[in-house]
């Protein structure tokens, strides 16, 4: 069960809340109460709101980038939160006064089936790279905690921004980043030592975060390569390539010929990241 953020202006800047630990809900769902909209704490009046939409609307504000966790997917594990920064520009020509972001899934940000995780902070912390534009930076804390498996996808990355001059703009679908389960690969080889041209047989366990239970499950029906690299070398060389059991387990034998080092290696998939686990080094005599 998880709640969502809401976006509000309060003193004339960008706030983004942070989100709470929910009560129990008697449907066990998750929620949150989304709006990326500007308001004022003041209330203005309709006549000044409607003057603010159309410097909004017809003003030169814009939200020109938006770059998550540097670029790269967010892997979370099974109990450590995972904070991220959101990288924001934007540009007017009278200055960037602040933004502010949350990351979300759902069919609409308003809808009944969206979920998201907001800023930590009440304001962003803006750097001007001209008189015009500003870069801005926030963080995000994605909390194992409130997530389901099905969260490893594509999540949309909402942002508002605010002039100096009080035009306000935001996009609640500006870019996209991917959040996936953290992954764990394991290599054991033996026996150790063992004779040359003799067996020596290679066990693994390719497993990923289960976020519903808190744990690490193997992942099944994987494709993961077996490699060896020797003592002498620095460069590892696939032998064959396998896949893992419906438990995630690996198993293989080779012939023992010369001392070196064996190891996994799994490309990844869209929901999990790539792993290699460190080599095993095995003493041939």
């Amino acid at each position: 069960m998880r709640i969502r953020a809401t976006v509000a202006v309060a003193s004339g800047a960008l706030a983004l809340s942070a989100l709470a630990v929910p009560a129990a809900q008697a449907d066990g769902g998750r929620s949150w109460t989304p709006d990326l909209g500007m308001t004022t704490p003041q209330q203005a009046p309709a006549k000044e709101r409607m003057a603010a939409r159309a410097l909004t609307v017809n003003g030169d504000l814009k939200i020109t980038k938006a770059v998550v966790n540097g670029g790269k997917p967010i892997v979370v594990g099974t109990t450590a939160p995972k904070k991220v920064s959101v990288v924001v520009t934007a540009t007017d020509d009278s200055g960037i006064a602040d933004v502010a972001t949350a990351l979300w899934i759902g069919s609409d940000i308003e809808a009944d089936d969206s979920f998201g995780f907001s800023q930590n902070e009440k304001k962003a912390s803006c750097k001007a790279v001209n008189a015009t534009t500003s870069t801005c930076t926030l963080t995000v804390t994605v909390d194992p905690g409130w997530l389901i498996n099905s969260d490893a996808t594509t999540w949309k990355v909402a942002v508002a921004a605010l002039s100096k001059d009080g035009q306000e703009v935001d996009n609640t679908a500006f870019a996209k980043t991917k959040l996936q389960r953290l992954s764990r690969l394991t290599v054991n080889a033996a026996p150790e030592p063992v004779k040359k041209g003799k067996t020596l047989t290679v066990t693994g366990k390719l497993s990923r975060a289960n976020w519903e239970t808190g744990t690490y499950k193997g992942y099944a029906g994987q494709s993961v390569k077996l490699q060896f690299r020797k003592k002498t070398s620095k460069t590892y060389t696939t032998v064959k390539t396998l896949k893992t059991s419906n438990t995630g387990t690996l198993k293989t034998t080779v012939k023992a010929s010369v001392d070196g080092y064996w190891r996994y290696t799994f490309a990844g998939t869209s929901t999990t990241p790539a792993v290699t686990a460190a080599g095993d080094f095995v003493d041939v005599k």
